[in-house]
């Protein structure tokens, strides 16, 4: 079997690590292929550290072949899984396992053709959004109301995602769950196996992680190591009031654009100025989201194109070498294993952007990393 996983190891945790042997153990004979988002995670997160260094912890644990995600798919989670299940399918993966709360295949299928076939559903969820309650929550309210079923869980709802877009275009590709043991959104520890987003809040306060990740990922976390999107306030608020024109950004409309500019010299903190332009028709993941693209300078051209384009190789074992080598032929689009100016240009750019407030002595090593690293090989 050929079995895809997206995942942004944020940072990599022992149920990252659960769903690695899980699949091995439920799949003896597979092989998994890797899809990596690199600075930018899909909720609007800044990665700790670099695709690189997630990679070599991917590998150390049990993937046979990583390849990251181009930035452009980093939108709504429909955009997301447009992405990742269109390079699953363009490597031949013939199953996805992802993680979810209510762990049931069945009912994510049953949903997601409800959004495929009913055009009843799409006018409850349009009548809703009107209303001024965003998208996830109307999604929510109209499954309760055709089915008597639904999922708000995030996890599930990006689970959704992917069943949707494997049905829409036909795609050979099974998708299979495995039952999430952790709140994703929770900022509390609940354990050994606990949320990405509650060790992110111990590193941010200086405490030891040593329990909560493996020892792959516990080499690359120490204080000078990481980077927190908090820590870009200031480039980020330079950037808002020096720039008239802010729909230029993806995921920034013109009412967006007046609730950041009216808050933004009230605000001292990354959370301060979300709290205060956070609405109940915006939810707190997309402003996230939309901040970070405009700290980034990433316009709505951009991301305008969808095509996918290429297929940057981040690393391998020999199985994963293999398995590469002999699919190559056959995909149609370009497979990067080396740095190209012609697809990689932005990529360049974010990691300049990352570089600026980074806690390092030499940064031009930091900046060439992006363009000189080779897949990394195990």
């Amino acid at each position: 079997m050929n079995i895809g996983i997206i995942c942004e190891y944020n940072p990599f945790h022992y149920g990252h690590l659960y769903h690695l042997k899980m699949i091995k153990k439920l799949y003896p004979d597979s092989n998994i292929t890797l899809i990596l988002t690199g600075w930018i995670c899909q909720r609007g997160e800044l990665s700790l550290i670099d695709k690189f260094k997630k990679t070599k912890i991917a590998l150390e644990s049990g993937a046979d072949l990583v390849v990251e995600l181009p930035f452009k798919y980093i939108q709504s989670a429909d955009i997301f899984a447009k992405g990742v299940i269109e390079i699953l399918n363009k490597l031949k993966c013939d199953t996805i396992v992802f993680g979810s709360e209510s762990n049931d295949i069945n009912l994510l299928i049953k949903l997601a053709n409800i959004q495929l076939n009913e055009e009843k559903y799409n006018k409850l969820v349009k009548n809703f959004i009107n209303e001024g309650i965003n998208y996830p929550t109307a999604v929510c309210k109209t499954f309760k109301i055709l089915c008597g079923k639904s999922i708000s869980s995030p996890n599930d709802l990006l689970g959704l995602s992917y069943v949707k877009e494997i049905i829409k275009n036909n795609y050979n590709i099974t998708p299979v769950t495995i039952k999430r043991n952790s709140n994703f959104n929770s900022k509390k520890i609940e354990g050994k196996i606990t949320s990405a987003r509650s060790i992110r809040e111990l590193l941010k306060n200086g405490k030891n992680v040593k329990k909560y990740v493996p020892k792959e990922s516990l080499q690359f976390l120490n204080k000078n190591d990481i980077v927190f999107l908090d820590d870009y306030f200031d480039l980020l608020k330079y950037k808002i009031i020096s720039e008239t024109n802010l729909t230029i950004y993806q995921g920034v409309d013109e009412s967006i654009q007046n609730r950041i500019k009216k808050y933004i010299n009230k605000s001292k903190t990354l959370e301060e100025l979300l709290s205060l332009i956070k609405t109940k028709r915006y939810t707190y993941n997309r402003l996230k989201r939309t901040l970070t693209f405009i700290l980034f300078s990433i316009t709505k051209l951009d991301v305008s194109n969808l095509k996918l384009e290429y297929i940057r190789v981040l690393g391998f074992d020999k199985v994963g070498m293999n398995r590469l080598k002999k699919i190559k032929k056959d995909i149609d689009v370009k497979i990067l294993t080396n740095y190209d100016d012609n697809y990689l240009n932005k990529d360049l750019q974010i990691n300049n952007i990352v570089a600026l407030n980074r806690k390092i002595n030499n940064k031009t090593s930091f900046i060439e990393k992006e363009y000189k690293e080779k897949p990394i090989m195990k």
